[in-house]
């Protein structure tokens, strides 16, 4: 606590100048890189000075005058969040947090735009120098559950093109997870991917993955990390979003990163891969934005797929249960109704371990475990405050998963 603030002290974003930029990283202005400081660091007040009294305010006001008036408390957190709705300090935090992503998605993609011509041009130039590593499919069609909604706010999610070759909104996230993530994912945004790929390497030193799979891979932030670790293995990264595949493809060559191939494939049908015939598959924040049918079909799929002695691994936000506070569910929930992602609850709510032996792995096999994002932008020298818990945004993941034996 700072003796003359009362206040207590934060850990600051690194300035967005830090971040790493690769060959078809969009161009940004002076004003475009002082707005994205900006709402980093109000991402990072709002976590840390204004989240908080959230949590006070339904101790001190929502759940006593709830029982007050009903003679008893909360059952559930559907009834936490009608409550909360109507109190200021939340309805302050929520307006804010909301702004915040339709500010920054509304910066990258005026930043994107004015360069799209551009950005397609680079994109093409280089996947031209790796054409068999890149599988695209005009035909697929992108799954309901993406193509009804603008994920994260993003005008046009995942798979819009304005233009063909158009990669304009896998510009736009790749620059702006930095804001929404606060500078916790590294130069690269790479942190999840290289969390995951340290921990098995050393909880599972004697793996020798040949094959990876990587599950909604996006533009491949999670993929190459798990390409670098393990230089031996070919690495498949998939998704129904072919503008962020392209790119994706693009940043790898561009990042000299040889081992990675692209498919454009829908992961509910995996059929042109044959039983058994990966070592290795991965998501990463992937499974809350598809449907609870979808969920089955790819865990089945996964289970198919995997060889003997192979391993599954799931990266998410933590899975509420029935010894989560009531509270912690509601807060965590706000990105279900809010940032336009309505699956997000439902996949929370879900029993991973009764979804994996649904799929075919036996309990003795489970794994979970605790993850954080390796950040190489952070100055290890330098003392750091205490984390604040910033639910559903924070850089530290509910990893699941087994391995088939």
């Amino acid at each position: 606590m700072d003796a003359k603030s009362q206040t207590p002290a934060v850990n600051l974003p690194p300035v967005y100048s830090l971040i790493a930029r690769h060959e078809v990283f969009p161009e940004v202005s002076h004003d475009e890189t002082a707005r994205y400081n900006f709402l980093a660091n109000l991402n990072r007040h709002l976590a840390t000075y204004i989240s908080p009294g959230n949590k006070i305010a339904f101790d001190k006001r929502v759940q006593p005058n709830f029982v007050a008036e009903h003679g008893r408390d909360f059952q559930t957190r559907d009834e936490v969040k009608e409550a909360m709705k109507q109190d200021p300090h939340y309805q302050s935090w929520a307006a804010l947090r909301r702004s915040t992503m339709e500010m920054r998605q509304q910066g990258g993609r005026s930043m994107t735009l004015r360069q799209a011509e551009d950005l397609a041009k680079k994109v093409a130039n280089l996947n031209a120098k790796s054409p068999e590593t890149l599988i695209l499919d005009p035909n697929l069609k992108t799954p309901y559950y993406l193509s009804i909604m603008d994920n994260h706010c993003m005008p046009g999610s995942y798979h819009t093109e304005l233009f063909e070759g158009d990669v304009s909104n896998a510009a736009n996230y790749d620059s702006g997870l930095f804001v929404t993530s606060g500078g916790m994912l590294g130069k690269y945004t790479d942190g999840g991917g290289k969390a995951i790929a340290s921990w098995v390497l050393s909880n599972a030193p004697d793996f020798k993955p040949k094959r990876i799979l990587d599950i909604g891979c996006g533009i491949g932030h999670n993929t190459l990390p798990l390409a670098t670790a393990f230089p031996d293995a070919e690495v498949i990264g998939l998704d129904t979003g072919g503008p962020m595949l392209k790119y994706g493809h693009a940043r790898a060559v561009a990042l000299g990163i040889k081992n990675v191939k692209f498919m454009q494939i829908n992961a509910e049908n995996l059929s042109m891969f044959e039983n058994e015939s990966f070592d290795w598959v991965q998501t990463t924040m992937f499974l809350h934005e598809t449907s609870s049918k979808a969920m089955v079909n790819i865990g089945n799929e996964i289970f198919r797929i995997l060889k003997p002695n192979g391993l599954s691994l799931h990266i998410e936000q933590p899975q509420y249960t029935a010894e989560m506070p009531l509270y912690e569910q509601f807060i965590r929930d706000w990105d279900a109704f809010y940032n336009n992602e309505p699956f997000w609850g439902a996949m929370h709510d879900v029993d991973m371990n009764d979804w994996m032996i649904s799929t075919g792995f036996k309990r003795e096999n489970l794994l979970q475990f605790g993850a954080r994002s390796i950040n190489d932008n952070e100055d290890h020298t330098k003392p750091k405050a205490p984390e604040v818990e910033d639910h559903g945004r924070s850089a530290i993941w509910n990893v699941f998963g087994a391995w088939k034996k």
